[in-house]
């Protein structure tokens, strides 16, 4: 079984309603991370031009990636800079350190 790793940074006021929409298509786990950075938006008056955003990771199966990365970008788009971004990388193997065994599809 081939997994993907979809990693979306998005403005933090949106993740409750990307959960939401995560949760009704059955995604069954991800984390949610605080991060600060900046590229295409930059908040100038800032000494740093540091914007506050959120990182998801979720590990899937191959044939959901797209319609996940899809379901992100519905509901972060407002069409301004500073949107986000959504990436979709290949993994080889995960593991559930619990019982030290490779994970199968349908436990992600």
């Amino acid at each position: 079984m081939e997994f993907r790793k979809i990693t979306a940074i998005i403005r933090s006021r949106i993740l409750e309603e990307v959960e939401e929409r995560l949760q009704e298509m059955g995604v069954k786990g991800l984390s949610v991370t605080l991060v600060k950075g900046y590229g295409e938006y930059k908040d100038f008056l800032a000494h740093d031009w540091l914007v506050t955003h959120v990182r998801i990771e979720i590990f899937t199966e191959k044939a959901q990636a797209d319609n996940i990365a899809t379901a992100i970008m519905d509901v972060a788009h407002t069409g301004g800079a500073g949107d986000g971004i959504v990436v979709i990388l290949p993994v080889e193997k995960i593991f559930r350190i619990r019982t030290r065994t490779e994970a199968r599809a349908e436990e992600i």
